[in-house]
């Protein structure tokens, strides 16, 4: 019951709406920024089902973006997590800025990415995938007590080939609290808005379908892919307004040390124009 409410919770915020096409994916990034003063909230929530005996999870992910300039968007992100027969916690924040690098389209699109991460152990949203493995049945309430502050950067290469996004991340990440390696991680993901001129098909303009291949590459100390967690997700979203759309998204472990299944599920709502009404609600008080 306790996983179905905080669902809802996530998934369901009754909104009204404001605005365009969203970024169908849930862990690759492609070269759309954030429009200059758009504020976009977001909500992403992942059921994680383990094999064996170890307990099933639910990370929670709240995502405010702000478009700081064409080429500069910059967020904030806060987590939580619950555990199934355990707690649920708050598992900390996450600052984030994406770079294009080139104004314009071009056939590749490069884009950096550098994240602050100041999360503890509890964390179970599994936004990337890092480094090696770890299964665990620990209860939230032991590694909630070990913060990591991180540094993660990612290389984002993106490409729209006629009506098809094709993208890929490589991910480096160095926890600044243990005196220890890089972990590395991948991602690749592709997706394509569905069309139909004939009235039956109208809701296909609005419905995206892709996938995405996303894993560790293991660490400095032992770099490859042994013991390393693999995942394919076929991706679905909807459009449903202007501003609005959900997404859904089932992973499905590749490797023995995958999750048998992470469930991903997410809602977004994009603010056209927030920063002039901001800027236009202070002078009209000044």
């Amino acid at each position: 019951m306790r996983y179905l409410c905080a669902l809802a919770i996530l998934v369901g915020i009754p909104l009204q709406p404001i605005f365009a096409q969203q970024n169908p994916y849930f862990v690759t990034y492609d070269h759309r920024m954030e429009e200059p003063q758009n504020l976009e909230i977001s909500t992403q929530s992942t059921v994680g089902i383990p094999k064996g005996d170890l307990p099933g999870y639910l990370g929670q992910l709240l995502e405010i973006e702000y478009g700081v300039t064409p080429r500069w968007s910059s967020a904030l992100y806060l987590e939580g997590a619950s555990q199934r027969h355990d707690s649920t916690v708050f598992t900390g924040f996450r600052l984030e800025n994406r770079f294009k690098v080139l104004k314009g389209e071009h056939r590749i699109n490069p884009v950096l990415y550098f994240e602050y991460e100041n999360i503890n152990e509890a964390s179970r949203i599994k936004k990337e995938i890092l480094g090696h493995a770890e299964p665990s049945n620990e209860s939230l309430q032991e590694p909630k007590q070990e913060t990591a502050r991180e540094l993660e950067a990612k290389l984002i290469l993106s490409s729209d080939i006629k009506s098809w996004n094709v993208a890929g991340n490589f991910i480096v990440e160095k926890n600044l609290s243990e005196d220890e390696g890089f972990e590395f991680g991948y991602t690749l993901g592709m997706f394509h808005p569905l069309s139909g001129k004939s009235a039956w098909c109208r809701l296909c303009q609005s419905i995206s379908v892709g996938a995405e291949l996303y894993g560790g590459l293991g660490s400095t100390d032992q770099f490859g892919f042994k013991d390393t967690a693999h995942y394919i997700a076929p991706l679905l979203v909807w459009n449903f307004a202007a501003n609005q759309a959900v997404k859904v998204s089932p992973g499905f472990g590749l490797t023995t040390v995958s999750d048998r299944m992470l469930l991903r599920f997410g809602y977004v709502y994009e603010l056209n124009g927030f920063g002039h009404r901001v800027s236009k609600l202070f002078r009209s008080r000044s």
